[in-house]
């Protein structure tokens, strides 16, 4: 039991640790045009599919208001790809990432 206990600490600090790491926002040339920020974009996505951010960006594409923020979402090693409107924070898309499809199979 003695064991146990510092193994849950050690595994509990790594997570956090991961979950803290900063992160890189690629397309941060498109800031000025999203109505809602970052972190608020990061909270809807992991509403919609509860995990860790590893990858994120502000991109222009079809759909929505045409700006959204694309967040890479892991959990229990299945990755996510969440897809938040950068003006109006609807939940565009929200697909389950595989070993063949680096973009959530758009």
């Amino acid at each position: 039991m003695k064991k146990m206990v510092p193994m849950a600490i050690l595994a509990l600090s790594m997570a956090t640790a991961v979950q803290a790491r900063p992160m890189v926002l690629d397309g941060v040339e498109y800031l000025s045009e999203a109505k809602i920020s970052v972190a608020q974009a990061q909270e809807i996505a992991k509403k919609a599919y509860p995990g860790v951010i590893v990858e994120q960006a502000l991109e222009k594409k079809p759909g929505g208001s045409g700006l959204r923020y694309s967040f890479d979402v892991e959990s229990h090693h299945i990755t996510h790809e969440i897809a938040i409107d950068a003006k109006t924070g609807t939940v565009l898309q929200n697909v389950r990432e595989t070993a063949n499809d680096d973009d959530g199979g758009e």
